[in-house]
């Protein structure tokens, strides 16, 4: 079975011992960023550092300037945490390791540019903008996730790319020390929370027979008894109690069209640029209503599209289950990657690693994503490396 480990450039570059230490462990294949959201990050094996501050979100390659030039929305350059071709060398340096390296690109997700380009940001029904959540519908940020996807997944002698947050971002995100966590909003609070009310996403549930003054006045409504303290229900019924059925259906509608014509688009604009064999997957969650890094899918729509999906399985391995099915009844041939964290520290467990990963196979899975060799402690990499050897 196919085993990716994720690592960013700094884990890699400066450190002549990763590259051989990573392919030690057992995997196949790194999954490396060549686009990455703002984080702070510890490297606790580095022998230059052992906490990288990167501070806003950028491309971890050079920035290719006749793409780019005169758009106002583009990818930033890297900081001193990844100067020059930072993937470039960690990508070669793990490739003279005998592994496969496949891009990681993360795409809808990025507060530098909601603070710079405001009006590219979703804004929730109460008038608050999420800088760290541009608004999917809105054409030119879709031109610029399409484009940017390209640049960044399509790099010299990568075999692949995952695409992260394609798709709607919304309220649930770690932003800087978030302190949103007092109120249970639930999944349907969640989803009432991260719908958007920009000009765009107005037209947009215009065309749905909705008037978007009057949705957010009736979405702050339903709110208002979970704010203090009612159940919100975390399924799909949860936001049909509080919205009603069929405006919760029109809004489904506008949104889940949104998001799959972005991935149709931007999944088209890689293979277009990719060489022969060149393999697409989505970080994807199997409820096409959830927001975040795993965008909502549906699942025959996103095979149909991809080459496949990497899904987050350190909760359990049932997100699988939708997807698999899928397979079975007709996306033959389609990359089921079960992600595991790994880190401990975050809430991983590899001590139940090989019994994760035998369940994840029994729902499935065809091949195995690990977060985080760079993170994970000697402990847990040891952990992972005992597991590895016995698959």
């Amino acid at each position: 079975m196919r085993t990716s480990a994720f690592l960013y450039p700094w884990d890699v570059n400066g450190d002549p011992e990763a590259a051989a230490r990573t392919a030690g462990l057992g995997v196949r294949q790194v999954t490396l960023a060549s686009a990455y959201h703002s984080t702070r990050a510890a490297t606790p094996r580095h022998p230059r550092h052992r906490i990288v501050t990167a501070s806003h979100a950028a491309v971890l390659h050079p920035v290719d300037e006749a793409r780019w030039r005169g758009r106002a929305l583009r990818p930033y350059p890297a900081g001193d945490w990844a100067p020059g071709d930072a993937y470039g060398e960690a990508a070669a340096a793990l490739a003279e390791a005998g592994l496969d390296v496949h891009t990681w690109v993360v795409l809808a997700h990025n507060s530098r540019m909601g603070e710079e380009h405001p009006a590219t940001s979703v804004v929730n029904a109460y008038g608050d903008r999420y800088p760290w959540a541009p608004c999917v519908a809105q054409p030119a940020t879709r031109a610029y996730l399409a484009d940017l996807a390209v640049e960044a997944a399509v790099r010299p002698g990568a075999t692949g790319t995952e695409l992260e947050s394609l798709g709607w971002y919304g309220l649930a995100h770690l932003h800087a020390h978030d302190k949103i966590g007092g109120v249970a909003l639930g999944d349907a609070g969640q989803y009432l929370m991260s719908l958007c009310f920009c000009a765009t996403c107005a037209d947009g549930y215009d065309r749905q027979g909705l008037d978007a003054e009057e949705l957010a006045s009736f979405v702050r409504g339903a709110l208002e008894p979970v704010w203090r303290g009612a159940p919100s229900d975390g399924d799909w019924a949860g936001v049909e109690k509080l919205l009603g059925a069929e405006t919760a259906a029109a809004t489904r509608r506008w949104r889940d069209g949104v998001a799959r014509s972005l991935q149709e688009d931007t999944v088209s604009a890689v293979r277009s640029a990719a060489p022969a064999g060149f393999q697409v997957l989505l970080h994807a969650d199997p409820v096409s209503f959830h927001c975040g890094a795993n965008a909502g899918v549906d699942p025959r729509h996103i095979l149909s599209v991809a080459d496949g999906v990497v899904v987050p399985c350190t909760a359990g391995a049932g997100p699988l289950t939708p997807f698999a099915e899928a397979v079975r009844t007709g996306a033959k041939g389609r990359v089921l990657a079960a992600n595991f964290t790994v880190v401990s520290g975050m809430g991983g467990r590899p001590d139940t690693l090989a019994a994760d990963a035998a369940r994840a196979v029994e729902l499935g899975a065809t091949e195995l994503r690990l977060y985080h060799a760079g993170l994970a402690s000697d402990a847990d990499l040891e952990a992972v490396r005992g597991v590895l050897a016995g698959l």
